[in-house]
């Protein structure tokens, strides 16, 4: 019988649990830090940012006691910085492109250096960004997530009037709904959506879904362009007997639902927790279900270590949190007693010369009152056909974009975790967004030179 319960921890360990897993650094601690910088010309960790800042120019800033400055070459480039420093794989991206990388020496942390001087200039209540002079062009943007704030961000300083349009009663995307608490915590997903939207120029419709309240046929004429930053709201099921019945979840889904609880000690968890998957959101389900007080928390993926997409860093976080990962193992059957979960069949999988999967026909059953789906999501993409007809070029199941954001479409930019051949990462949609936009704003003064 699945044991699915809340209130399993005395109050004061949700409060510890879910407290911010990383404290920021303190001023003498981001100095020292900064000092271990080789400040390098033509710096790899500049290549590796998605978003191209600077990493050198602010980081001697924070040496010479400039945040300020810190901050303005992190978010002239990236205006959601300061949850990207928070979320972002700096371990394979920019630290993990530091030339202090050895055997013998760690890379600069980069991530943390760039949180202390995005949280010194919120702290400190400072403005760095305007509208621009009005251009007399309104663009409307769906999706309020990273991609989408973005673009608006950038398109409002080039001068743009703005139209945001959210599917969510608050803005901020995974970033506010989809990611693990302890990682960002504080209010801090609101305070930058907050700070961003102070640019000015920028109007918000909440609740408003694509296909249902709006339609992009009706967008494209009342706007002079549309960025389509929706994210993926779809998810991928498991293909098996049983997977809609009680005590199986949505690992997104749930991940929301306790970003937005107040109370966390009245969300049930399981006893035995069984999360399917190999990703970042699998680390941040596993982790979460421990850390509200499940005792067996248990991570399965199909393929080996090396291929998840969760990094070392995270795996080897889960597993300090007390998770276990297993590998080369597929979902066959959800067990079921008395209607609702009670363990869950795997087979051993393998991979041929081809690298194709298979099974090897060897079963094993993990006993679970609690199963959790994190193997991916996918583009909802009715809202896109009109007539029965694709009105946009998909791509892999996801809109087909060139490097500017252009879809096939006229006047239809996309970008984010929609678009084919993302990185499926905050700092990548935040790129998608700023690229988009400068891609509009040329097309716009284009028409209005004619």
């Amino acid at each position: 019988m699945a044991d699915i319960r809340s209130n399993r921890l005395p109050p004061e360990d949700y409060t510890r649990n879910f407290a911010d897993a990383h404290p920021p650094l303190t001023r003498a601690q981001a100095v020292v830090e900064s000092d271990r910088c080789y400040f390098c010309y033509d710096a790899p960790c500049v290549q590796s940012c998605p978003t191209g800042i600077d990493i050198p120019s602010f980081i001697r800033k924070i040496a010479t006691g400039d945040p300020k400055g810190a901050a303005k070459d992190i978010l002239t480039q990236n205006i959601m910085g300061s949850v990207c420093a928070r979320v972002c794989p700096t371990e394979v991206l920019c630290e993990g492109s530091c030339v202090r990388t050895t055997q013998e020496d760690r890379p600069v942390t980069i991530g943390a250096l760039q949180r202390y001087a995005t949280d010194w200039l919120f702290d400190a209540g400072v403005q760095l960004f305007k509208a621009g002079p009005t251009s007399g062009k309104h663009v409307a943007v769906v999706g309020g997530g990273p991609a989408g704030l973005a673009c608006a961000h950038r398109l409002a300083m080039l001068g743009h009037a703005v139209t945001v349009f959210e599917g969510r009663d608050k803005l901020g995307g995974l970033n506010e709904f989809g990611v693990a608490a302890y990682k960002v915590a504080g209010g801090i997903a609101q305070h930058e959506v907050d700070y961003l939207l102070a640019v000015g120029n920028i109007q918000v419709q909440t609740d408003k879904v694509l296909g249902r309240d709006i339609m992009l046929e009706k967008l494209r004429r009342e706007y002079d362009a549309v960025f389509l930053g929706m994210g993926l709201a779809g998810v991928n099921g498991l293909g098996i007997n049983s997977e809609n019945i009680e005590g199986v979840y949505d690992a997104i889904g749930y991940i929301g639902t306790l970003r937005q609880t107040k109370d966390l000690s009245a969300l049930p968890v399981g006893r035995k927790v069984v999360v399917i998957g190999g990703g970042m959101t699998a680390i941040d389900i596993a982790c979460q279900t421990k850390r509200l007080g499940a005792e067996e928390v248990t991570m399965v993926y199909r393929r080996g270590q090396e291929h998840m997409g969760a990094s070392h860093k995270e795996q080897d976080w889960a597993q300090t949190n007390g998770v276990l990962i297993r590998h080369w193992a597929r979902p066959v059957r959800v067990v079921t007693e008395s209607g609702m979960v009670g363990a869950v069949e795997f087979e051993h999988t393998r991979a041929g010369k081809n690298g194709k999967l298979s099974g090897s026909g060897e079963r094993f059953t993990i006993a679970a009152d609690m199963v959790f789906k994190a193997i991916g999501q996918t583009l909802v993409a009715d809202p896109l056909v009109a007539g029965g007809k694709q009105v946009l070029e998909l791509e892999d199941g996801r809109i087909a974009a060139d490097d500017e954001g252009r879809t096939s479409l006229a006047g239809v930019w996309a970008g984010g975790d929609c678009v084919a051949g993302g990185l499926d990462l905050t700092v990548a949609a935040v790129e998608d967004g700023k690229r988009a936009a400068t891609s509009i704003d040329s097309a716009l003064r284009a028409v209005k030179k004619k």
